[in-house]
């Protein structure tokens, strides 16, 4: 007997499972073997549409584009349509994902600057030379020369230095070898002697003995030789790299520093350029200021030794200038040298010689190079004083050489830029 509740649930349409379908159902008959259905798959269901393996065809992948086409809304003056909707940045996914990539960028470039790190300094003190003769270029291009003409007159009169450096120090140091080899054997009376200066220093300090024991051991000396071979082949190329680079850099330096402007967006580039100008500026400043207070450190050393009687004036005085471009530290080291060779002549002329480098240091110190560098890098006394400490502790002598410069260049971004957000926050 049929109930009207059984009557309701036969005329219920319950969907079936599609899967289902196609699992149970049968084919259908194939109606002629004379019309054979189209077996390709066709794009005209929308690009969402699944394709049958392995019967993927050109006309397919043409209708594919062209409803992509459409969809995209492409036209003539958009080829490629307009852009669909942006990724939701803030999906957790996403967001560990950039993440994770950041951080190996990061380890990356960090490991990188590592392994080149040395090269890296090379190049930026070759970039410090170069801007730091840029403005004699500058003013020889202003006097109509063309600026390679005004390069190579800038490096000719850098080679003439040099050169004349080597001219007055070979001979001076051929000449003292020669001394020296001459004079070991008096030397040596004088230190066994307990009554002479040296022989009392030796008494108290085992100045002999301990020299012997330096000098104990083949394979030590022999390693002492070839550690200090190496260190001079290094030393000897990184001075050919930089200044091949400085060359280069001087040479081109007007594209690389329109090259650093391009760098700044466009809303900000002006101010970028100025203040870019104004760092150049001050280090380029710094270099004019440091030849200056290095050739009053030459003239005056020069000028004492031939006052007191001391040998070789124009050697010691042309060392003591080379070693005074280094801040703080290079003039010491250079009285330092002058006073042992004012040894040779009596003690009391090396003590008077020592005195005359300390009054010197504190008049270069206090007097001179604050002065100099006030008027050309605009960076009062401490400051100077404190950016060459920790640049030579950082980077050794290359340090303290470029630590005046950069100290230039913070203070500047310091005062135009921080300090003005800092004012409007």
């Amino acid at each position: 007997m049929v109930t009207p509740r059984d009557q309701t649930r036969d005329n219920i349409q319950i969907p079936e499972d599609p899967g289902r379908v196609r699992a149970t159902s049968k084919p259908p008959e194939r109606a002629s073997s004379e019309s054979e259905p189209n077996t390709e798959p066709s794009a005209a269901s929308g690009l969402g549409a699944q394709d049958v393996p392995g019967l993927t065809t050109q006309r397919v992948l043409d209708e594919l584009h062209a409803q992509a086409a459409v969809e995209a809304g492409a036209s003539p003056g958009n080829e490629f349509g307009q852009v669909g909707r942006p990724f939701d940045r803030r999906a957790p996914f996403l967001v560990g994902f950039l993440g994770a990539l950041g951080v190996a960028c990061a380890l990356a470039l960090a490991y990188l600057v590592v392994a080149i790190g040395q090269l890296l300094v090379y190049f930026g003190l070759a970039f410090f030379l170069a801007t730091g003769l840029d403005p004699a270029v500058r003013w020889l291009y202003r006097h109509g020369l063309s600026r390679p003409v005004a390069v190579l007159v800038v490096l000719a009169a850098a080679f003439g230095v040099f050169v004349l450096f080597l001219v007055f120090a070979v001979p001076v140091a051929v000449t003292q070898a020669s001394n020296l080899a001459r004079d070991i054997p008096g030397y040596l009376h004088n230190i066994e002697n307990h009554h002479t200066t040296l022989g009392k220093l030796n008494t108290k300090y085992h100045i002999v003995s301990r020299l012997q024991k330096l000098l104990e051991g083949n394979g030590a000396s022999v390693n002492t030789v070839l550690g200090a071979g190496k260190v001079a082949l290094d030393l000897l190329g990184a001075v050919v790299l930089v200044v091949i680079l400085t060359i280069y850099l001087l040479v081109d330096l007007p594209r690389v520093k329109r090259g650093l402007y391009l760098l700044a967006p466009r809303s900000r580039r002006a101010r970028v350029v100025l203040l870019t100008d104004s760092v150049l500026d001050r280090v380029g400043g710094f270099v004019l200021g440091n030849l200056f207070t290095s050739l009053v450190a030459g003239v005056g050393t020069s000028a004492w030794a031939v006052i007191v009687g001391v040998p070789y004036a124009v050697f010691l005085g042309l060392l003591v200038a080379l070693l005074d471009l280094i801040p703080v530290v290079g003039s010491t080291v250079g009285g330092i040298i002058v006073s042992l060779v004012a040894l040779s002549v009596s003690l009391s002329v090396a003590i008077a010689t020592g005195i005359f480098y300390v009054v010197y240091r504190f008049f270069e110190d206090y007097l001179l190079t604050p002065r100099v560098m006030a008027r050309t890098v605009a960076l009062p006394a401490l400051a100077t004083v404190a950016a060459t400490v920790i640049g030579g502790a950082l980077l050794g002598i290359i340090g303290a050489l470029v630590a005046i410069p950069i100290a230039a260049a913070v203070r500047l971004l310091i005062e135009q830029v921080a300090e003005p957000s800092l004012e409007k926050s």
